[in-house]
C-alpha cells in the first residue's frame, strides 16, 4: 500500500499549492522576502518600519481564529468564495483593537479528500481578505487527513501578526466616563452564531429579499482594518471591541481596563432584517422544534416583534450575534459626529448607539 491508497493524494496537493502561489504573490509587499512553498515565510520588520512606518518601540501582535460551522453552510451552497475572508477577517479585527497594523497572515486548511480546486476556491478568498486587510499571505498549511474529516468537508482557520508602537497601543486605559460609543455596520452575521442559525433556518433555499437565505449568510465578515487605521490618524480612539461570539454582551465590556459599562442605547441603529428572520426562527424551535409556517418579509417582521416583546429570546440575540454592529469604538463625545462622519463618507456606516459610565463591566440596554 502506497499514500495514496491510503488516501492522501500527494499530486493533488502540488496541484494546489500550484494555486495558492499566485494567490499569495499578489498580496506580498517589498518586505515579504520568499514565496509560497518555502518551510517557513519570512518578513522583514526592518522592511516595514523604515519604509516611512518609523516606530520608535515596535510591539508584535498576534491572533488565532477559524470561521466555525458557517463553513457547513458554505459547502451545502457549494459556494466556497467568501468563507476565506471570514477566516482573515476574525483575525485582523481582533488585531486592530489594540491600534495594530495587520503585517501577514497563515492560513491552515485541512479536509478529508483535497480537491485542489475547491482548496483554491477558499485560499483565494483568503488572499481577497489579505489585500482588504493591506496585509501578506504570507504561507499556511494544507492538511489532507482521510477518516477523520469527512470527505467533502473542510477546515479552515488562520492567524495573523500586526505591528504597533508601543505609545500607540489601544488597550481601553483612556476610556473616560461619558464617552461616547460608536457602532459600525456589519455586513450580516459576520462568522459567529452559526450552530444556533442552523438551527433557526433549516432551509437555505428560502426567499430572502430575491436570493436565496444562504446566500445572505455567507456574506463574508466586514474588515475594519483601514477605515479605522485611518480614524486614528485624525482622533483619539480611547477603546476598540470586535462584536464576535458573546455578541454585546461579552465583546463590548473587553474594550474596558477599569469599571465601567456600556451603557447601549435601544433603538440607536437599525438592525438588519436577517436578524429578524433568526429570532422567529428561534422562536419556532423553542415552539416545536420546527421552522414555523412563515417566511420571507412575513417572517421577519414577525421576528421584529418578537425582539421588541420577547426579553429571553431579545437577550439570547444580544449576546451571540452582532445585531448589525460589527465593531465599535470609545471615544470623547466631543469627537462623535467627526468619526461617524468619517466612517460614513468611507463607506462604513456608523452610529452612536451609547456611552460609558461608571459599573462593573458589564453591557446595559435602556
Amino acid at each position: 500500500m502506497n499514500y495514496r491508497e491510503a488516501g492522501v493524494n500527494i499530486r493533488e496537493g502540488y496541484r494546489a499549492v500550484g494555486k495558492y502561489r499566485e494567490l499569495a504573490k499578489a498580496t506580498a509587499s517589498a518586505a515579504v522576502l520568499n514565496g509560497i512553498g518555502s518551510f517557513a515565510g519570512m518578513f522583514s520588520l526592518k522592511e516595514f518600519v523604515n519604509a516611512g512606518k518609523g516606530m520608535e518601540d515596535p510591539v508584535l501582535t498576534s491572533g488565532a481564529d477559524g470561521v466555525g460551522t458557517k463553513l457547513d453552510i458554505a459547502f451545502k451552497m457549494k459556494n466556497y468564495g467568501t468563507v476565506g475572508i471570514d477566516c482573515v477577517a476574525m483575525c485582523v479585527n481582533d488585531i486592530l483593537c489594540h491600534g495594530a497594523k495587520p503585517l501577514f497572515f497563515l492560513d491552515y486548511l485541512a479536509c478529508g479528500k483535497l480537491d485542489a480546486d475547491v482548496a483554491a476556491q477558499l485560499v483565494k478568498g483568503v488572499a481577497i481578505g489579505c489585500r482588504e486587510a493591506d496585509c501578506a499571505l504570507l504561507g499556511g498549511e494544507t492538511a489532507e487527513m482521510p477518516g477523520f474529516y469527512d470527505e467533502g468537508k473542510y477546515d479552515l482557520a488562520g492567524f495573523g501578526v500586526g505591528i504597533v508602537d508601543r505609545k500607540n497601543i489601544i488597550d481601553g486605559g483612556g476610556v473616560r466616563e461619558g464617552d461616547a460609543l460608536i457602532g459600525i455596520a456589519s455586513s450580516g452575521a459576520h462568522s459567529n452564531g452559526f450552530s444556533l442559525i442552523r438551527k433557526a433556518l433549516p432551509d437555505l433555499d428560502e426567499d430572502f429579499g430575491g436570493m436565496a437565505i444562504g446566500g445572505a449568510l455567507l456574506e463574508p465578515t466586514r474588515i475594519y482594518v483601514k477605515p479605522v487605521l485611518r480614524l486614528m490618524e485624525r482622533i483619539d480612539i480611547r477603546g476598540m471591541a470586535h462584536i464576535t461570539g458573546g455578541g454585546f454582551y461579552e465583546n463590548i465590556p473587553r474594550m474596558f481596563k477599569a469599571d465601567y459599562d456600556a451603557v447601549i442605547s435601544t433603538g440607536s441603529w437599525s438592525i438588519p432584517p436577517l436578524f429578524n428572520r433568526i429570532a422567529y426562527g428561534l422562536r419556532c424551535c423553542e415552539a416545536d422544534g420546527a421552522a414555523g409556517g412563515l417566511t420571507g418579509g412575513e417572517a421577519e417582521a414577525a421576528g421584529m416583534e418578537i425582539l421588541n416583546t420577547d426579553r429571553e429570546v431579545r437577550k439570547v440575540m444580544f449576546e451571540t450575534f452582532n445585531m448589525g454592529i460589527g465593531f465599535a469604538l470609545a471615544i470623547a463625545s466631543k469627537d462623535a459626529a467627526q468619526a461617524k462622519a468619517f466612517l460614513e463618507e468611507s463607506g462604513f456606516p456608523a452610529w452612536e448607539i451609547g456611552r460609558v459610565e461608571k459599573g462593573s463591566r458589564q453591557a446595559r440596554f435602556v
